[in-house]
Parts: structure tokens; sequence; C-alpha cells
């Protein structure tokens, strides 16, 4: 069920008269004004949360009236930016920034996060311009999750895998030209704290043109300590075993003979230092500090041994973690864990207020917990929109919003824009015979729609 009324709020630069300094974070909740017999809702981030969300309440409550705002000049988040063109079905990204090495050499020329290339090759319009250098022969990726497995493998992927999906034309045009032959996939733990699951490990060993690089060694004892381990990190653990120790089959060997392309697994390494080229113009490999483990369960952490490793290397992906951003001073934010402080999704001190998604709960889990958090958030609101506790009286609602961007001459896109967005892009991308050719450039957005 979609939201009765679409309201896109462009934050961005690029539209006429730039709105206040505060940013928006994907999936923020709800601040709504409610009349005692039509709750007027507003939604800020039009991502999975955001939807979600809208429509629980919409499917609970007849007389809901519910605006989406959304810093973009299209919907969606990261059911747009956020997926890998070849897993459509997949969504598993949603918030605004990423966590920093803060390591020595960060700042190179060819040292990106994985939240931006993903952005560049799924045409998020503020990473259009990343431009990575593809011309080096290997490649780290840091992190061990399902965004380093995606990127490894849009990275090694043959292009006319890619050609029928809605990857940029940019995007394809460079990966055509790469010259990227191995990526590291590197974690500070061990085998059994990977964070990526078996469909894209499984999807990664089966790569058309690829072998695995997987060191035995780091696999030792590993039969034993993984016999307890739940149903889906057991037989995780047991392709990767396999994978690393047993002799393959005769055609599977024949494969990996004939590969051109390589891609391994590096444990219990952690990043110290980019190493620069000797010029100091660009990055040339990664220092990484030898760790071991300490702890049991949940508590197990890497810890450095002293040693190190040198790892050449020409691009360089941080993919450690997301994080979102503060929307506004009024508007209780935790840096440290990245959320707003809150109960059951109800924003601490600040009635009315309420937060969906990882600005609720923190980076992790896929789109089905997203729905179900967002379900529940949505609930919430509802208990107590019928128990009396939201602010009461007539407010403005949207009208007020229309009004204060008329007052700066904003010209909001609507849903009906969008859809006319929409229309182009699949026109575009049928000549290849693609889903969609995506728009990449704001200004010729605003240009289309007559703005």
């Amino acid at each position: 069920m979609a939201p009765r009324c679409w309201r896109w709020w462009p934050w961005s630069s690029w539209t006429r008269t730039r709105l206040p300094p505060s940013r928006s974070i994907q999936n923020f909740g709800q601040h709504f004004s409610t009349q005692e017999q039509t709750p007027q809702i507003c939604v800020v981030g039009s991502g999975p949360a955001g939807f979600y969300t809208a429509q629980h309440l919409l499917k609970h409550h007849s007389r809901a009236h519910v605006d989406i705002y959304e810093k973009q000049l299209v919907p969606f988040g990261l059911v747009r930016f956020g997926v890998a063109p070849d897993h459509p079905e997949v969504k598993s990204y949603g918030a605004e920034d990423h966590q920093a090495l803060d390591i020595p050499g960060e700042e190179l020329p060819g040292v990106f996060s994985a939240r931006a290339f993903v952005g560049w090759y799924n045409g998020l319009p503020e990473n259009r311009e990343l431009a990575p250098d593809l011309s080096c022969d290997t490649a780290v990726i840091l992190g061990q999750g399902n965004v380093a497995l995606d990127v490894a493998r849009i990275l090694l992927t043959p292009p006319d895998h890619l050609e029928k999906t809605d990857i940029t034309e940019a995007a394809l045009g460079a990966l055509r030209q790469s010259r990227v032959k191995t990526v590291w996939i590197v974690g500070r733990r061990g085998p059994l704290q990977v964070a990526f699951t078996i469909k894209e490990l499984r999807e990664m060993i089966q790569l058309p043109g690829t072998r695995p690089m997987l060191d035995p060694a780091d696999f030792l004892g590993l039969q034993d300590r993984i016999k307890e381990a739940a149903r889906p990190r057991k037989r995780l653990m047991e392709l990767l075993l396999r994978t690393a120790t047993e002799k393959p089959g005769v055609e599977e060997a024949a494969r990996r003979a004939s590969a051109s392309r390589a891609w391994g697994l590096r444990f219990f390494r952690s990043p110290q230092q980019v190493l620069p080229s000797p010029d100091g113009r660009r990055a040339a490999g990664i220092r990484l500090a030898v760790t071991r483990l300490e702890g049991i369960g949940e508590a197990t952490r890497a810890v450095p041994t002293g040693d190190v490793e040198d790892l050449p290397c020409g691009l360089v992906l941080s993919s450690i973690g997301y994080k979102s951003r503060p929307i506004d001073p009024s508007v209780p934010f935790d840096p440290k864990l990245g959320v707003v402080p809150n109960m059951e999704g109800r924003v601490v001190d600040v009635p009315g207020l309420y937060c969906s998604g990882w600005v609720k709960r923190g980076p992790t889990g896929v789109i089905t917990t997203t729905m179900t958090d967002s379900f529940l958030t949505g609930q919430i609101l509802l208990q107590d929109l019928k128990a009396g506790h939201l602010p009461s009286g007539p407010r403005p609602g949207s009208a007020f919003i229309k009004a204060l961007l008329d007052s700066r001459g904003v010209w909001p896109v609507s849903f009906s824009d969008w859809e006319k967005l929409d229309a182009e892009e699949v026109s575009r991308g049928q000549a290849s015979g693609k889903p969609r050719e995506k728009l990449l450039d704001p200004q010729e957005m605003l240009r289309l729609l007559g703005h």
C-alpha cells in the first residue's frame, strides 16, 4: 500500500534555494502533527524503513495522511542506490555515512569507502564523479561482510554479464577497461567471525573466470569448533572449509586452472597504514597488523601481535561499517552508536517523534529485518495515538512545509515528477536491453521536468 500523498523534499545543493543546514538521515522516523480524526504523519526518508512504516500506518489507520520527504530527487533509497546491480532482489544497506579507517594514508587517491563505490556503480548522484582508477592489478577490500563480497564480485565479474543490469554506463565502461585481476578481502578476525552469508560466498566461489585463494592454515581445528554452531553458521563454515582444504573435482580444477582472475580471504589482519606510491601521489599498498583472537563467543576481539605485513595494491575499499548522521541539533543523537536514542522507536524526551531502520537500531540486518522493525515502530506510534499520548490540537502539517518551500523559492519534485523520470530511464535502457539507464545528473533531471 502506497502513501496517499508524496512530497519529495530535495535538501541537496542543486535545488534552486538550499534549505536549512540540517541533514536528513536515511530512514529517519515520524514527527507528526495530529488531529483527533485525521492524524497527519511526516516520514523523512523514502527508503525501505520509511516505506514500511508508512505502509503499516496506512493499513491500520483508515484516516491517516502520510507525507514522505526525501533529499534526493528520486525515491527508494537503498533499493535504488545501495544494491549490486546483479542482485536486484537483495536490499541490505541504509545509512548515510561510513566508518572511517582512521589510519595514515587514508586520504590518498585510490582509497574509497565501499559505500561511495557502491553509490558510483549504482548511479547515486553524489558519487557520479568518483572515477575510481581501475588500472591496477590488485585491489584490497577491508571488511568481510556482504557489502565487501558485493564489491569484489562487481570488480571481478565479466562486464558482459553486467550489461543487462541497471549498472550505470559509466561504471560499465570503467569495468570494461579494468586491469584488476586479484581482489583480497581482509578481516581483522578469523573465519568464524565473517559477516557475509552463504549465498554470497557460494556466488563468489562459482564466479565465472575466477578462482578462490584460501589458506588451509587459517582453518586448522575449525571442523571441531563448528559442530555446535547454529545451522546457518555451520553450513557457511563447512563451505569455507571445503573450499580451503578439499581437492576440487576434475571439472572444478580445470575451471580454476583456466581462470584469469582470483579473489582471496585474508584473516587476522587489521589495517594500519595505506602505503603511498614512490611519488606520494596515490595508494600503492596497505600495511596490515597481524592479529590474534582473545575472548570467546560474542566477546571475541582481535589484538595486534606486533607483526606487520605489507600488501601491494592500487585500490583500497573500506567496508568496515556504516553509520547514520545527526539530522538536527534539536533531535537527540548518539554519535558513538550512530543512532537516535529511543525506546521501541519513541525518540527519548521528544513526544511525537519516532525513528525506524538503522537510525533506530544501528547498521545491522537486511531488508526483512528493517520491515519487521518498521512495522513495530508504526505499531507503537498508533498505540500512542490511540492512548492520547501525542500532541493534540490542529497542526499545519504539510501545508506549513509547502508554504516554507514557496517562501524560499524551492520547487519540490513530486511523485508524478518521479514517474516522468522513471519513464525516461526505462526508455533509455530499452535501447541497450537494460531495465533502465539511470539519470545521474540532478540538473538534467530538473531540466527534463521543466524546473
